[in-house]
C-alpha cells in the first residue's frame, strides 16, 4: 500500500469521525504586551506545511474566561496521520510481546494511533514545535525590527528569550494521569508502576524512580548493617564500614548494568548524542550534517572548548573557592564567639545561621551562573548541555553540603561534633527539602490564582489576531485545565531530584565509619520522598517536557566519583581513630598512617576489579544486540544484491524506462 492509499483510508476515516478533534498536546501562552502580527506570525508557522517552514500541527485558540488572567494562549493538537509519520520519521521503537524493541513503521498503524504512549506523542509534537526555524529571508521576528533572527534558528525558541511568549508546556492528560493516580502514589521500591510512568512522563522521569526505587532497597542492607553493628558489635564499626563502602561499589556497577537492560527494552540503547537533533537554542551556521545529510545548525567545536576551558572552568573554581572562604569565616567567627563565655546563648548559634542562609542563597546564584554558562558554551546536543551542567553544578554543591563536615573531620578532628553535625544535616535538611517540593508549590499556586484574580484587564489583541482561528467551546475541560495549569509550576528535569541523592549518598558513605545508622535515615527519607515526588508531579506542576534517556549521564560519574571519595575519607577516619590506635601501641606514627594507606589502596583496587568484573551489559542484551547487528547487515547485503540485479536487468533494457532502484 503506497502512501497516497494510507491517506485515503485515514481520510475516509476522519469523515465517519468528523465530529473528533485530536486533544490539546501542547499549550503556547503569550505575553499580554506582544503584538499581533506577532501571534500571527508564529501560528501560521506551526500551521503551515513543513514544504514551507511550518510544522504542519493544528492550532486552537482558548476562549478568555471570567477568571482569566488576559494572555493569549493556543492550544496545540496533531491528528493521526501526522503522528504516525512523525513517528516513523524519528525512529520511534515499539516493544514487542518479548520485550524486544522492534522500528515502528507508517504501514502497521494506520488509520490508527494507540499504539503510541502520551509521552510519545508529546515529543513528536515538541520535536515539530522546536524544528520551525528561521528561513533566509526570516531576518527579525515581525513586529519587532530590534529582534534579529538567523536562518536555521528555533522560532520558537527566539519567542521565548525574547518574552513574546510567556510559556510553553504540555497538557495533562486527565484520563492516563488519573489512571496512573491510582496504582502510582502508594508503591514502595521496585513496585511502583514503571511502565505506566514512562507511558505517560517518558524515560527521564521514570529512569530517576527507577533509580530512587534501586537505590533505596539496596539502602537496606546497609541500615541492617548499621542496626545491628548499633546494638550487637559496637567496637566492628571498622569491618561494617568496609562493607557498606564495597556494597556501595557494587550497588553502582548493578545499576549501570540495569540501565542497560532499561535502555535495550525501550529502545534508546542505540541513541548516540552526536546523532541527536540540535537544542533549539544551538547556535550555528545551516549546513549539512555530514553524518545524517541532514540541513542542520552547525558550530564548530572548538569554540565551545575555548569557552569552557577559558572561561567556565575558571569561574566554576573561583566560586568553589568562594564557598570555602565563607565557610571558613563562618567558622572562625564561631571560635571567637566561644571566647566571650558570658554572651547570651542563642548568639552562638549565629554564625551557623547566618552560614546555612548564605549556603541557600549561594546555591542559587550558583545554579544562575551554571545554566547562563552551559548556555552559553553553545552546546550542540541536550544530552551535551545536560552534562556539561551538572559537571559545574556537583562541584560546587560538594564543597557547600560536605567541605564543613571535612573541615571538622580533619581540622578539627572533633568526631562528636562531627557526629552532630551529619545528623543534623541528613535529617533535618532531607524533612526540609521533602515539605518545600510537597508544600511550596501549593503555596506558589495560591498566591498565583489570588494575583490573577486581582487583575481584571480587558483582553488585548485577542479580537485583533487568530481570526481564522478555531475558538475552543468555553464548556470544553481543556479550556479550564489549561487555565489551571498556567498556574502551575513548572517541573524543567529530575536535576533537583538527582541532586538530594547525590547529597544523601554522600552523607550515608563518606562518613559511615561515624554515623552508621545514617542508613536508616536515609531509607526513612527515601520512602516519604517516593510518594513526594509522585504527588508533586500529580498534582502540582505543569507536566514535564518527556525526554528519552539511555542512562542518568552524568551522575552515574558523579556517584561514582563520590564512592572512590568515601573509601577515602573512611580510611582517614580510621587512622584517627583513638580506640583503633589503642589496638596497636607498637606501631610508630609512619607506619599507623603507611598502614591505613595500604588499606586505601587496597579497597580502591577492589573497586576497580568490580569495575571489570561486573560487565555493563547482560548477556541476553549483548547477544541480542548482536542478532539485531546481524540481521541488518544480512538485510543491507541483501538489498545491494537485489539492487545489484535490478542495475543488470536495465542494462538490456535501453529503450525502456529503467527499473526503479533505491
Amino acid at each position: 500500500m503506497d502512501k497516497s492509499e494510507i491517506r485515503k483510508r485515514v481520510l475516509e476515516d476522519k469523515k465517519k469521525h468528523h465530529n473528533y478533534i485530536p486533544p490539546t498536546y501542547f499549550i503556547i501562552q503569550f505575553s499580554n504586551k506582544i503584538k499581533a502580527e506577532t501571534i500571527e506570525w508564529l501560528t501560521n508557522k506551526i500551521k503551515t506545511d513543513r514544504e514551507q517552514g511550518g510544522a504542519e500541527l493544528q492550532v486552537r485558540k482558548q476562549p478568555i474566561l471570567e477568571t482569566q488572567k488576559h494572555n493569549v494562549t493556543i492550544h496545540i493538537s496533531a491528528d493521526s496521520e501526522r503522528l504516525l509519520e512523525l513517528a516513523q520519521e524519528l525512529d520511534v521503537k515499539k516493544i514487542d510481546k518479548i520485550s524486544h524493541p522492534y522500528e515502528f513503521t507508517y504501514h502497521d498503524f494506520i488509520p490508527s494511533e494507540d499504539k503510541l504512549t502520551t509521552a510519545e506523542k508529546q515529543v513528536l509534537v515538541r520535536h515539530e514545535l522546536e524544528n520551525i526555524r528561521a528561513l533566509l529571508h526570516e531576518t527579525y521576528i515581525p513586529g519587532y525590527p530590534d529582534k534579529h533572527l538567523y536562518e536555521g534558528q528555533s522560532i520558537l525558541s527566539a519567542y521565548l528569550y525574547h518574552g513574546l511568549v510567556k510559556q510553553v508546556f504540555p497538557l495533562h492528560d486527565m484520563t492516563a494521569l488519573l489512571k496512573l493516580r491510582s496504582v502510582w502514589h502508594f508503591s514502595l521500591f521496585n513496585k511502583q508502576p514503571y511502565e505506566e510512568i514512562r507511558s505517560y512522563f517518558g524515560e527521564s522521569v521514570t529512569l530517576y524512580f527507577q533509580f530512587l526505587g534501586f537505590y533505596t532497597a539496596f539502602l537496606t542492607l546497609p541500615m541492617m548493617l548499621g542496626f545491628f553493628q548499633w546494638f550487637v558489635a559496637p567496637d566492628s564499626v571498622a569491618f561494617f564500614c568496609i562493607i557498606n563502602i564495597i556494597g556501595a561499589a557494587i550497588f553502582l556497577e548493578v545499576w549501570q548494568r540495569k540501565c542497560t537492560e532499561l535502555a535495550f527494552i525501550w529502545g534508546t540503547i542505540s541513541m548516540a548524542s552526536s546523532l541527536d537533533d540540535p537544542r533549539p537554542n544551538f547556535i550555528g551556521v545551516m549546513g549539512k550534517d555530514v553524518v545524517t545529510e541532514r540541513l542542520q545548525p552547525q558550530s564548530p567545536r572548538w569554540k565551545t572548548n575555548v569557552k569552557m576551558y577559558c572561561v567556565s572552568f575558571p569561574l566554576v573554581f573561583l566560586c568553589m573557592i568562594g564557598g570555602f572562604i565563607v565557610m571558613l569565616a563562618s567558622f572562625w567567627i564561631e571560635d571567637l564567639l566561644k571566647s566571650y563565655p558570658d554572651l547570651p546563648w542563642f548568639i552562638y548559634y549565629v554564625p551557623s545561621s547566618v552560614y546555612a542562609a548564605m549556603i541557600y542563597v549561594m546555591n542559587m546564584f550558583y545554579r544562575q551562573l551554571a545554566n547562563f554558562l552551559t548556555e552559553w558554551e553553545n552546546h550542540r546536543t541536550q544530552s551535551q548541555f545536560d552534562r556539561h551542567r551538572v559537571t559545574k553544578l556537583v562541584p560546587f554543591e560538594f564543597v557547600n553540603n560536605f567541605m564543613s563536615l571535612f573541615y571538622i573531620a580533619f581540622i578539627y578532628q572533633d568526631m562528636d561534633m562531627l557526629k552532630y553535625q551529619l545528623a543534623t544535616l541528613l535529617i533535618i535538611l532531607q524533612f526540609i527539602n521533602n515539605i518545600q517540593e510537597a508544600v511550596l508549590p501549593v503555596v506558589i499556586q495560591y498566591y498565583k490564582k489570588k494575583k490573577a484574580d486581582a487583575i481584571r484587564e480587558s483582553p488585548p489583541l485577542l479580537s485583533e489576531c487568530l481570526l481564522d482561528v478555531e475558538e475552543l467551546d468555553p464548556h470544553d475541560p481543556q479550556v479550564i485545565q489549561a487555565e489551571e495549569e498556567c498556574r502551575m509550576e513548572p517541573y524543567e528535569d529530575p536535576y533537583d531530584d538527582y541532586l538530594e541523592l547525590f547529597v544523601q549518598f554522600g552523607y550515608v558513605f563518606l562518613f559511615s565509619s561515624i554515623s552508621p545508622m545514617a542508613a536508616f535515615w536515609a531509607v526513612l527519607n527515601n520512602i516519604f520522598e517516593i510518594w513526594t515526588d509522585s504527588f508533586k508531579l500529580c498534582y502540582l506542576h505543569q507536566r514535564p517536557m518527556a525526554r528519552r534517556v539511555k542512562d542518568t549521564g552524568a551522575w552515574q560519574r558523579a556517584f561514582q566519583t563520590l564512592c572512590t571519595i568515601s573509601i577515602m575519607t573512611n580510611c582517614a577516619l580510621f587512622a584517627l581513630s583513638p580506640a583503633l590506635k589503642s589496638m596497636a601501641p607498637a606501631m610508630s606514627p609512619v607506619e599507623w598512617v603507611l598502614l591505613f594507606v595500604g588499606i586505601e589502596h587496597l579497597l580502591l583496587f577492589i573497586k576497580q576489579i568490580l569495575h571489570f568484573a561486573i560487565p555493563d551489559k547482560p548477556d541476553w542484551v549483548r547477544i541480542a544486540l548482536a542478532k539485531i547487528g546481524y540481521q541488518s547487515t544480512k538485510a543491507l547485503k541483501k538489498q545491494r544484491l537485489e539492487n545489484r540485479r535490478l542495475r543488470k536487468i536495465s542494462e538490456f533494457l535501453p529503450n525502456k524506462e529503467s527499473l526503479k532502484i533505491d
